[in-house]
């Protein structure tokens, strides 16, 4: 009996092993995708923020540009 179990036991401990190998690259992987998922919006969120405000001082450039010239007239 023994002579039965042991082979099956030890196949069985070998691919529990290797399954809970890939669940955990798995997790990594997701976590690891996560993390860029979350920078890129971080990085999207400061680039949308920077263009705002270059365009909004161009803006007023050329507000100040016109009120400038027609002051001068």
């Amino acid at each position: 009996m023994l002579e039965t179990l042991l082979p099956r036991n030890v196949t069985t401990q070998l691919f529990s092993a290797t399954l809970e190998n890939q669940a955990g690259f798995y997790a990594a992987q997701m976590t690891a995708m996560d993390n860029a998922t979350r920078n890129a919006g971080d990085m999207i969120a400061s680039l949308t923020l920077q263009y705002n405000r270059s365009r909004q001082a161009q803006i007023t450039k050329e507000l100040i540009e016109i009120i400038s010239g027609a002051e001068a007239l």
